[in-house]
């Protein structure tokens, strides 16, 4: 039961975090100048299972434990930027703008973002209902045995 909590912990943890990210995104969808001279690039966060340990394996085997799917959940291990091409917008009046009168904007699409906002929001609201289900069921097994 403690294991769902963990899972839908790290789910939470992921998904948090994502937001942060896309807020981010969505906060620089007109910065057309970093520190290194370029135009913001869309940020991505990149999610993986994070699976049980070969000792917990092993120990499960011994004890006769069912060994399950091995997962535990979700971790990030990176925050990648989107190669795609930045979008030239024509404004020669703007301090960025190249010869043609052509300025670099970040790859950064508000219609995307939004969707993937929503995404990560519904993923979080479904974690938080899987830990209030299993908080649940750990109280009514606990007045079960005062019964």
């Amino acid at each position: 039961m403690f294991n769902s909590f963990d899972i839908s912990a790290s789910g939470m943890t992921a998904q948090r975090l994502r937001m942060d990210i896309i807020a981010d995104n969505i906060a620089n969808v007109e910065t057309t100048r970093t520190v290194d001279g370029l135009p913001y690039r869309r940020k991505l966060a990149v999610f993986q299972e994070r699976s049980t340990t070969p000792f917990r394996e092993f120990l499960k085997k011994k004890t006769g434990e069912s060994a399950g799917t091995g997962s535990e959940g979700v971790q990030v291990v990176g925050i990648t930027e989107d190669p795609s091409p930045f979008k030239m917008i024509y404004n020669p009046g703007h301090p960025d703008a190249n010869e043609e009168g052509y300025v670099a904007m970040p790859n950064v699409d508000i219609v995307s973002e939004m969707v993937d906002m929503i995404s990560a929001s519904r993923a979080y609201e479904a974690n938080i209902t899987v830990l209030n289900t299993a908080k649940s069921m750990a109280m009514r097994a606990l007045e079960i045995g005062r019964g």
